[in-house]
């Protein structure tokens, strides 16, 4: 009895369990069946998060919720593919790229901004910041955003240059002439000058000057004048010249350090002279001997006679030397009786007397004396012209 009241219980627990199994199956299907419903209301959506893309499945409502779901905090600057509060639908595809800081300096101004744009061309484009070809910028325009880049731009500016004097118009974007003439590759010599100073800062419209400063010497050849040298002699006539050694200039050499500037010269400084040859003297012998001039009274015939317009004449005009064209220096012979003739009426030596003069010689010829016309010297200016001009006869002696 107590096996079949074990047998009745066991079958009882049975039937209890299968009741409880099939109460448990019922439940689960009825959650299977309310989450399969949920899982297959929800939309397929395309998320692209800063270049990363996954599928993901959501209830969300908006693309607002769905950043929300994936803690994205926005920025103005950012890229976002769609409106916040757009609806979500299925198979859609959002698309989210976060800005980066960037630094932007122009010369001394400096700005912080937020981009997503790709290259630095298209950040200095959306910037309107203009560039030409003769700015500084690093890095280049083909450069990649990224996040804390450095973009600096030095602004070229027109100045003048002058090297050596020659001008051009150059760009430059240098703070100091030091700097700008190293872009420029200009070399500068020993004595080279530049304005304004190295140290000095250049702007729009400066001028930058390099004056090429170069020294050489210059030798120049002068003459040397000789020296007259003269001596005495009792055997020359007195008031005659006789030239020994005719001389010979000498020569120097003076070196001279020249300055130039630009190629002109601005300074001469004489450093030495040199002889290169010596000056030779030139000697002249001088007459002595007193030769008194005179004509003999006696023994001399007239071989002809006839009247002539005489003038007057000294040795003390301006000018003049004092010799005659026979040789008589008549300011050493003041005393001697000479009269200038038209040699082809009274020949040159020829002995004569003149009326109102004297016994004389025909010893000097002059520009104005021609044909029947004598000139007679005097010593004294006074005696001359006394003289003046007046017709006399003269006699032609033998």
């Amino acid at each position: 009895m107590i096996q079949n009241m074990k047998k009745l219980l066991s079958e009882s627990m049975k039937k209890k369990r299968i009741i409880v199994s099939v109460s448990s199956l019922l439940a689960l299907t009825v959650a299977g069946t309310a989450y399969g419903t949920y899982e297959v209301s929800k939309e397929t959506v395309t998320l692209s998060l800063d270049g990363e893309e996954q599928v993901i499945r959501t209830h969300a409502q908006t693309v607002e919720d769905v950043l929300t779901n994936f803690e994205i905090k926005l920025r103005e600057e950012d890229h976002l593919s769609h409106e916040l509060d757009a609806k979500i639908e299925d198979h859609m595809n959002i698309v989210w790229e976060a800005a980066v800081p960037v630094s932007i300096a122009v010369d001394d101004q400096k700005e912080e901004v937020w981009t997503t744009l790709d290259t630095v061309k298209e950040l200095l484009e959306f910037k309107e910041i203009n560039i030409n070809e003769h700015d500084q910028i690093s890095p280049g325009l083909d450069a990649k955003i990224s996040k804390d880049l450095n973009v600096s731009i030095e602004k070229a500016f027109e100045l003048t240059m002058n090297v050596g004097g020659e001008e051009q118009q150059v760009w430059s974007t240098s703070t100091t002439v030091a700097d700008f003439l190293k872009n420029q590759n200009i070399t500068l010599g020993q004595l080279d000058r530049v304005e304004p100073e190295m140290g000095k800062e250049i702007a729009k419209d400066s001028v930058v000057k390099v004056i090429r400063v170069e020294k050489v010497t210059d030798v120049v050849e002068e003459p040397v004048s000789y020296a007259v040298v003269t001596k005495k002699d009792n055997s020359l006539e007195k008031g005659k010249q006789k030239v020994i050694n005719a001389g010979k200039e000498g020569k120097l050499a003076k070196h001279y350090e020249v300055v130039l500037e630009n190629g002109k010269e601005v300074s001469r400084e004489l450093i030495k002279s040199e002889t290169v040859n010596e000056s030779v003297n030139r000697i002249v012998a001088v007459g002595t001997k007193v030769i008194q001039q005179q004509v003999s009274r006696n023994n001399d015939s007239v071989s002809k006679e006839f009247y002539v317009s005489s003038t007057a004449y000294t040795a003390n005009c301006s000018g003049c030397s004092g010799i005659t064209s026979t040789g008589i220096n008549l300011k050493a012979n003041p005393n001697a009786k000479v009269i200038a003739v038209d040699p082809s009426v009274i020949p040159l030596g020829t002995k004569v007397y003149v009326e109102g003069y004297g016994y004389a010689v025909a010893g000097d010829v002059g520009s104005s004396i021609k044909g029947h016309k004598i000139d007679v010297f005097f010593p004294e200016k006074s005696q001359a012209y006394r003289w003046g001009s007046r017709k006399v006869k003269i006699k032609v002696l033998n």
